[in-house]
């Protein structure tokens, strides 16, 4: 798959549509955008990893429990991540490993601040064999 995330315009927040061969690399894509969104992942380093679990009711509340949770450890422990392996998503139950280090002011410049993930023209879905999903940001 070439393209992994496109952000895309919408007034007074900031969004993004994700894409994935599979379920899986599509929520590790979704979870490289969001973090996209919040520094330049270049001058992140894979210092520390993270295994993180989460579930919701369905494939829509699975994304932003997902992303709603990588918030959370940015905004407590200051980590940021630069790669994820989603290692599984059965039954809405997610489990991955994220990889990154804590955020360093000299080193990664703060590009947005998000507030949270909505469910404002949320979709997850699957089109002719690939999956895709819309996120929005309220920044």
């Amino acid at each position: 798959m070439s393209k992994k995330y496109e952000f895309i315009e919408h007034t007074a927040d900031l969004g993004f549509k994700a894409y994935g061969a599979s379920l899986e690399e599509l929520f590790a894509h979704a979870a490289e955008a969001f973090f996209e969104a919040v520094v330049a992942l270049e001058g992140v380093k894979e210092r520390t990893e993270r295994s993180i679990e989460v579930e919701a009711d369905a494939p829509d509340d699975l994304m932003v429990t997902w992303l709603s949770e990588l918030l959370y450890l940015f905004d407590t422990e200051r980590l940021v991540f630069k790669s994820f392996q989603v290692k599984r998503i059965e039954n809405n139950q997610l489990e991955a490993n994220a990889r990154g280090e804590i955020l360093d002011p000299a080193r990664h410049e703060i590009k947005s601040v998000i507030k949270a993930v909505t469910y404002h023209q949320l979709y997850v879905k699957e089109r002719g064999g690939v999956w895709e999903a819309q996120v929005i940001f309220d920044i």
